[in-house]
């Protein structure tokens, strides 16, 4: 049988109301409350655990009493904390200064947070970035850095990638600082099958390249099925892989012709939304079953976009298994039956994929590995730019 401190965790209504403990306030008496104090302790620079810590504490210590006061509650925190842990005046120990960044006419403190996220388009592991990070930090506070620009920080993030991990990995850092804020955007494209992990890998990428536009193709499909009616464009308003042409030619397969007539519809709105991110010059990653090669014409953007174009695949049958199964868990909306009912013709259209990449020369992304096909993009893509327009790395240092 619960007791009941057990009933009022599991069923908060049946807890027994406790008498409030008030705090001596100079400006009037006020309820104690936990919150309130982690506030508080937060203000004056102690970490979040601490304060948590210290707050529950301080809370089962006056639990019951009527009325408390603040010597008493400061007495209290002193005791939790240590009587180092604040000052006379109730201000924390102070910590190091800060490091300001300056540049682009405004001045930001130094985060190892933000500059590991920025490390990873080098392609490597968060952990080797966050430790680089860690590393440049360092080196900042022995030389008693206090302020630095932003190009003196790339130059030093270079330099200890370059001696950390080698001077390719530093190079791709560069390149993609080099198009951070570029004359032409950066548009990455990623085609496949239904259910390859297109827009999974999508996300993480734009992570980790700092990239804010993230868009799928579901998403244009969905807008088009508003504005065209199933009578007028059947196609768009079935799944990639039920968009079968029953007037499929003798020979040709159904499955593939309709996938392809949808296709054709949708990529009217992946070209828009090229276009869009050109005109914003706003780099974006675009994901989807309708991108595929050949059907899109990237000759238009030779000049005025730097289109990054990868197929990603799962080459194993029981992989895509694994994904559908996956996703009956993670989806509810999405059941796992439809995709298994209909592997089939789905793994027919990656099929279809593979052959266009090929005819192509489209790079593919056998995404057997999630975290090692993320790296494998971030790579391509950096090495692609560091390609494209050869740079000298003392011009961007």
């Amino acid at each position: 049988m619960a007791t009941p401190e057990e009933e009022g965790r599991l069923n908060p209504e049946a807890a027994p109301e406790r008498p409030r403990t008030f705090v001596e306030d100079p400006e009037g008496r006020r309820p104690f409350m936990r919150g309130i104090m982690i506030h508080s302790l937060l203000a004056r620079g102690i970490s979040f655990e601490d304060a948590f810590r210290t707050a529950n504490e301080v809370r089962e210590r006056v639990r019951g009493r009527p009325m408390v006061t603040r010597e008493e509650l400061a007495k209290s925190v002193r005791e939790i904390l240590g009587e180092g842990a604040l000052s006379e005046e109730g201000r924390a120990r102070p910590g190091p200064e800060a490091i300001v960044v300056g540049g682009h006419g405004r001045k930001l403190p130094f985060s190892k947070g933000i500059l590991s996220q920025s490390l990873l388009a080098a392609a490597i592991e968060p952990n080797d970035a966050f430790d680089v990070a860690r590393e440049i930090e360092g080196q900042l506070r022995a030389r008693g850095v206090r302020e630095i620009e932003r190009g003196e920080l790339r130059r030093i993030a270079f330099e200890t990638l370059r001696k950390r991990i080698g001077p390719r990995i530093a190079e791709r850092y560069l390149a993609w600082r080099r198009y951070q804020e570029p004359e032409r955007p950066v548009i990455l494209l990623l085609g496949g099958a239904t259910g390859a992990g297109k827009t999974s890998l999508g996300l993480e990428v734009a992570h980790r390249l700092g990239i804010q536009r993230v868009l799928s193709t579901d998403s244009i499909r969905q807008i088009m099925r508003i504005m065209l009616s199933a009578e007028l464009v059947p196609a768009i308003h079935r799944s990639s892989y039920e968009a079968g042409a029953p007037a499929a030619a003798p020979g040709e397969d159904p499955v593939i012709e309709g996938f392809r007539a949808q296709a054709a519809t949708v990529a009217v709105g992946v070209r828009a939304m090229m276009d869009r991110a050109v005109a914003e010059s706003s780099s974006m990653i675009l994901d989807g079953v309708s991108i595929v090669p050949g059907m899109i014409d990237l000759k238009p953007y030779e000049h005025t976009a730097h289109v990054i174009f990868l197929v990603v695949a799962t080459l194993s049958p029981e992989a895509y298994r694994n994904r559908f199964a996956a996703r009956e868990r993670d989806e509810i909306h999405r059941p796992q039956h439809r995709y298994a009912e209909h592997l089939d013709p789905i793994l027919r259209i990656q099929e279809h994929f593979l052959e266009l990449a090929d005819r192509y020369n489209i790079p593919i992304v056998d995404n057997d590995n999630f975290d090692r096909s993320v790296l494998s993009i971030v790579r391509h893509v950096t090495e692609s730019l560091r390609k494209k327009v050869p740079f000298d790395v003392a011009e961007l240092l």
